[in-house]
C-alpha cells in the first residue's frame, strides 16, 4: 500500500489531511513536532494501524529524513502552523539544518521552506501541495454568510487587499485589519488571530482615550502570497476565526478564493452569522 510523509504543525489541518489521506487508503507516516504537534495526534495512532507517528523536535531534519527513509516513504506533505517565531528563535538546529541556514540568503519563511523541500527532494521524498486530498475545503468565489459586507466593509476589503497583497510579497504576512479605510494592524510572525486581537485592543485603545479617528468597526482580510507556494503556509480560516474577530469586534472577513482553507466550514459559517459578521471570498 502506498505511504504518505505528514509533516504535522499546530492545530486541526494534520488531522483532516490524514483522514483524507486514510480514505484514500494510504498509510501515514506522522513527523510529529514536539514544540506545535497537539498530542492527540497519539490516540489517533493507536486506534489505526495505517497511521504511524514518530516525534521530534522542529530542528531535526536529518531524522525526518532518516525516519521517512525507513519507513519508505517517497511523498510528503506540512500540515499545520508552525509559529513563525518558533522557527527563527526557538530552533535548535542539527548539523544537516544548520548548514541550509547558513546557506539562505534571506531568514524569511518561503526561503526556509524551500530550502527544505530542496533538501528532502534530494533526499527522495517530494513534498506535494498541502491542499492535497483537501481540495473541497478551498473557498469558492462569493459571499459565504447571510449578510454580505456593507458598503464601508466594501470598501475596506478594495484597501485591504491593496495592502495585504504588498506585505505579502515580502513574506511578512498574510493578514491586515482594516477600519475606515486605515490599516490598523498588520501581521507579522505572531499571527492572524494574535493580529486581529492586537487590532481589537488598539481600537479599544483609542475609545478610551476619546480619540475617534478609528472609531469604526475593523475588517479583516487574509490574502495568499502573490505566488503562493501551495506546499506550504497556505491560508486558513475556521471557527476560531471568527471567535478571535468577534473578541475584537470586527466585523467583516475578506478571504482569497480558490487559496484559502476553511476548515469547519458549517461551524465557522453558523458562528459568523450569530456575530453578525460577513464573510467573502474574492
Amino acid at each position: 500500500m502506498n505511504k504518505l510523509g505528514l509533516i504535522a504543525g499546530n492545530g486541526r489541518f494534520p488531522f483532516l489531511l490524514l483522514e483524507a489521506a486514510r480514505a484514500h487508503g494510504l498509510n501515514v507516516v506522522v513527523a510529529a513536532i514536539k514544540e506545535e504537534t497537539d498530542p492527540e495526534m497519539n490516540a489517533r495512532a493507536e486506534a489505526d494501524a495505517g497511521v504511524r507517528v514518530y516525534w521530534m523536535s522542529l530542528g531535526e531534519l536529518s531524522k525526518l529524513i532518516e525516519t521517512f527513509q525507513r519507513e519508505g516513504v517517497t511523498r510528503a506533505v506540512m500540515a499545520g502552523q508552525v509559529k513563525h517565531k518558533q522557527i527563527f528563535s526557538s530552533i535548535r538546529p542539527d548539523w544537516r539544518l544548520a548548514k541550509l541556514l547558513l546557506n539562505l540568503r534571506t531568514r524569511n519563511t518561503d526561503m526556509l521552506l524551500g530550502a527544505v523541500a530542496k533538501v528532502l527532494g534530494d533526499e527522495g521524498i517530494e513534498l506535494i501541495s498541502s491542499t492535497a486530498y483537501l481540495e473541497p475545503l478551498l473557498a469558492q468565489a462569493g459571499v459565504l454568510t447571510a449578510r454580505r459586507p456593507t458598503e464601508d466593509e466594501a470598501k475596506d476589503i478594495a484597501y485591504g487587499r491593496m495592502v495585504a497583497k504588498a506585505i505579502a510579497g515580502y513574506d511578512l504576512g498574510q493578514t491586515v485589519v482594516i477600519a475606515a479605510q486605515a490599516c490598523v494592524a498588520v501581521e507579522a510572525m505572531e499571527g492572524t488571530d494574535a493580529t486581529i486581537a492586537r487590532a481589537g485592543a488598539l481600537l479599544q485603545a483609542q475609545g478610551d482615550v476619546g480619540d475617534t479617528t478609528l472609531a469604526r468597526s475593523l475588517t479583516v482580510v487574509k490574502v495568499a502570497k502573490p505566488n503562493q507556494d501551495m506546499r506550504f503556509d497556505v491560508p486558513v480560516v475556521g471557527a476560531p476565526t471568527i471567535a478571535t474577530m468577534r473578541g475584537a469586534g470586527a466585523t467583516c472577513l475578506c478571504i482569497e478564493a480558490g487559496r484559502t482553507l476553511l476548515f469547519d466550514r458549517e461551524a465557522m459559517v453558523r458562528a459568523a452569522d450569530e456575530a453578525g459578521i460577513a464573510i467573502v471570498a474574492e
